[in-house]
């Protein structure tokens, strides 16, 4: 794909000036004279979109035209060798002008108070927080020839702005590939004498891109808003809730590798790293998991190691086994130097005795351990403040596990109606007072709530606020 050789771009804009003016124009030349006017085109609109992804249409348009046009006219033949330096001067002025049109960012106003470089590397490195839930919603074939035959140029710029702003976490490789490749099924099949068989075939084609898309959106999401060590903690639980029986040491190893996949892979600009590295972890889970679980098993029996890990992600998880009490760490391990990971092991052990509970729970208890860890073992007393907490979290635990268990519980297993019945039952039990319209709004936040985050790969920072509130 002639596209790696321009993910430089992003690289280039904001961290190569500091090697001088030339190095940065002849890095964007080199790049449009190797894409050609179009495909450099296609790719500002995506990394600005990716950049700025609460940006409306019209300002991105509006910024990659400045910028195409800057390339278009600096790496002509024979052009002035001040030309690009000149031409990013006043884009950043134009930025920084009343009523720009382009995409505005809180941060725009401290950065337009530098001056000359340091205003250019600061407008640069802006952008917006990534989308929480992907707004991005295919229409139908019908609807996509529709606006596809109005004007092919202009139903691709918006395509390309809005599904590369709703999943933008996604590594940039992987996002040109799936883009390119549903364009390319549009202008097919909106021509062809059968368009609904086309469509069809081209989709299934497509499936592999399509999932890795937004699979790889809500991992990477999850790394950039968490960071490797929450990533793998995660993973971990994940694991234990679709596979209750298997132990720590069978499932930590691949957490771990997991989470090394993601650190490697979110930010890569290689064209075939996730696919590359995920099959590889995916062999790794199925020769380590396939004998002890029949789903898995089943998962695994593909040859297509892209679509097994699709599988296993997949799989909801098991039923509660039934098992001992969780054994708490003792006060020395906690503060000891393996501390993280017996607070991991305790935590995987509550996961795999309550199945429904979802990450943003789970992740609740993670940060609250984390943070009990730092205060306490850094104490005069260490074990006055640790038994102290641990007194607190008793009282408080069961009912923070059977409220989660209880309510996710109920949405996987009942279908929808029945689950909002169930839940205005619940809530008439608890609050005999409430008028109809204050149950009718809390069965609905109740069921939105449940609806977005108890399924796996739930947006984790919108999850995470909804929980406390919860």
């Amino acid at each position: 794909m002639r596209a790696a050789l321009a993910l430089l771009l992003l690289s280039v804009t904001v961290h190569a000036e500091h090697r001088g003016k030339a190095y940065v124009r002849d890095k964007v030349c080199q790049e449009f004279k190797t894409l050609g006017r179009e495909d450099f085109r296609t790719l500002t609109i995506i990394a600005n979109s990716r950049k700025f992804s609460n940006a409306t249409f019209e300002e991105i348009s509006h910024l990659v035209h400045e910028i195409v046009s800057l390339a278009e006219t600096c790496c002509a033949e024979g052009a002035d060798p001040s030309c690009y330096d000149d031409g990013s001067s006043a884009l950043s002025a134009k930025s920084c002008g009343k009523g720009s049109p382009f995409p505005d960012h809180p941060g725009t106003a401290g950065c337009c108070a530098q001056e000359g470089l340091e205003q250019k590397l600061c407008l640069a490195a802006l952008r917006h927080p990534p989308q929480q839930l992907p707004r991005y919603l295919q229409p139908s074939n019908e609807e996509l020839c529709q606006a596809f035959k109005k004007d092919p140029k202009d139903f691709a710029d918006r395509f390309l702005h809005e599904y590369a702003s709703s999943y933008g976490q996604a590594p940039l490789p992987v996002l040109l590939g799936s883009t390119r490749s549903f364009l390319s099924m549009v202008s097919t099949c909106c021509i062809s004498p059968a368009p609904t068989a086309c469509f069809l075939k081209e989709k299934l084609e497509r499936k592999t891109i399509s999932l890795l898309t937004l699979m790889s959106n809500r991992v990477c999401s999850r790394f950039m808003a968490y960071g490797k060590d929450r990533v793998t903690f995660s993973y971990l639980t994940s694991l234990a809730q679709k596979m209750p029986g298997a132990s720590f040491e069978d499932l930590f190893p691949l957490a771990e590798d997991a989470a090394e996949v993601f650190s490697e892979c979110c930010d890569s600009v290689a064209e075939d790293c996730m696919q590359k590295k995920l099959s590889e972890h995916t062999a790794k889970a199925c020769g380590a998991l396939s004998a002890r679980d029949e789903r898995f098993a089943d998962c695994c029996k593909g040859n297509n190691l892209m679509q097994n890990y699709f599988c296993i992600l997949a799989l909801p998880p098991a039923p509660a086994p039934k098992l001992p009490e969780a054994q708490k760490p003792t006060n020395e391990q906690l503060c000891g130097e393996e501390g993280a990971r017996h607070t991991k092991r305790y935590l995987f052990e509550l996961a795999r005795r309550h199945t429904s509970i979802p990450d943003a729970f789970l992740g609740k208890l993670y940060d609250a351990s984390k943070k009990v860890r730092e205060e306490c073992c850094s104490a005069k007393d260490a074990s006055a403040c640790l038994d102290s907490k641990r007194q607190q979290m008793g009282e408080e635990l069961p009912a923070f596990l059977e409220k989660a268990n209880q309510l996710c519980g109920q949405y996987t297993e009942l279908n929808f109606l029945d689950f909002k019945k169930r839940l205005r039952e619940s809530l008439m039990q608890m609050m005999p007072e409430a008028s109809p319209e204050l149950l009718g709004q809390l069965v609905e936040q109740r069921a939105d709530f449940a609806s977005t985050c108890c399924p796996p790969n739930s947006p984790p920072l919108y999850c995470a606020s909804k929980v406390s509130w919860e």
